[in-house]
């Protein structure tokens, strides 16, 4: 039966093709679009797809070798990036359409749980990126729970501003070029079109844009730079560190700079520059090192976190540097700039240790 059912289906899409392609009417067929700056970098496949209802993916294929998808009055390939302002002309059925006037359809079923999304506080922002601060609790994208998140929140922000239209003709939704643990608070890159992402993401692949964080520390750590292994438990979403690599090379190595600006008692506050950036890097280097974030309660010292009544880590995104860009990057603008997070809640945090010293010193273990 399963074969007998894939047999059909291959005759009945063979027969949808024969006769959308037989016809001869090309012109009462074409439909005519033009790329927005929301479609600028996004493949032609994809922007068929995403115009088209019920499209085989064989005769989306077949459409392209047949010459049905033209790009500026030429051939069109699968592969090829849209640039704002690009006619495009499909010679294809209108039964593959929607209706005149018909609403996009759907997308993916709201998470179980609404959440009012949260005002956003927007720290830097130009005609392609924003640059957010993200609290504590706070997640970067939407996950199982349906709690609020950046993504979303940043998203409604740009449609208050009538930078974005949820129900309008976009391909490409704000996103988000560089996320932080749920309760990791500090500097986040959004995009507002894919360009903009696709480039970010460069940079950062690149090693163009450095981080800067703070932390309060339980112990005090040396200044310099540490290298170790990491090796990612996927299953539980935790790390390890190790001194050696493993023989079957499973492990990455991980280089975290540590510069202990201030002392209070058995706490540090510590300026962390990341050389790798790996998933938990600075809380399971710290803790590999004996010194754990405080609050932390994955990699921390429990006893600690319960005597200070710290119940999220101390770990703050504080600063983002743009190096300098290749000119063909669309965001080469960005180069030399820094982007710094005015007055951290974190440095206030341990002025509240600091002031305690009788406390601080009573909480040595």
């Amino acid at each position: 039966m399963h074969c007998l059912s894939l047999w059909e289906r291959w005759i009945c899409e063979a027969k949808t093709e024969r006769a959308c392609l037989s016809s001869n009417k090309r012109n009462d067929l074409m439909k005519q679009f033009t790329a927005t700056a929301n479609d600028e970098g996004v493949r032609l496949s994809r922007f068929v797809q995403s115009v088209t209802r019920d499209l085989p993916t064989s005769l989306l294929y077949k459409s392209f070798r047949n010459k049905r998808v033209k790009v500026n009055g030429k051939k069109g390939a699968p592969e090829d990036r849209l640039k704002a302002g690009d006619l495009i002309e499909l010679y294809i059925n209108d039964e593959f359409f929607p209706p005149e006037g018909a609403k996009p359809a759907a997308r993916k079923p709201a998470p179980k749980k609404q959440q009012n999304q949260p005002k956003v506080t927007v720290i830097y922002e130009d005609e392609n990126i924003a640059v957010l601060y993200k609290p504590t609790h706070l997640l970067c994208h939407s996950d199982r729970t349906g709690d609020a998140n950046l993504v979303d929140a940043f998203t409604q922000y740009l449609a208050q501003k009538g930078e974005y239209d949820a129900g309008g003709e976009n391909r490409f939704k704000p996103g988000i070029c560089n996320r932080l643990d749920r309760g990791t608070e500090g500097l986040v890159i959004a995009a507002k079109s894919y360009a903009a992402l696709r480039d970010m993401n460069e940079i950062i692949r690149t090693d163009l844009l450095k981080k800067e964080y703070y932390t309060i520390t339980v112990g005090i750590p040396q200044s310099g730079r540490f290298t170790a292994w990491w090796e990612h438990d996927e299953k539980n979403n935790k790390v390890s560190i190790h001194a050696h690599q493993s023989q079957d090379e499973r492990r990455k190595q991980i280089i975290t700079d540590v510069d202990v600006l201030r002392t209070a008692g058995p706490f540090a506050l510590c300026k962390i520059g990341l050389v790798t950036g790996r998933t938990h890097q600075i809380r399971a280097h710290l803790a590999y090192l004996g010194k754990p974030v405080l609050g932390d309660i994955k990699y921390g010292n429990r006893k600690m976190n319960e005597r200070t009544g710290t119940r999220t880590q101390a770990l703050c995104a504080v600063r983002i540097s743009f190096l300098d860009i290749p000119e063909e990057n669309s965001l080469r603008y960005l180069s030399g700039k820094v982007i710094k997070l005015k007055d951290p809640q974190i440095v206030k945090q341990f002025d509240a240790l600091d002031k305690n010293k009788e406390g601080a010193t009573s909480w040595q273990t």
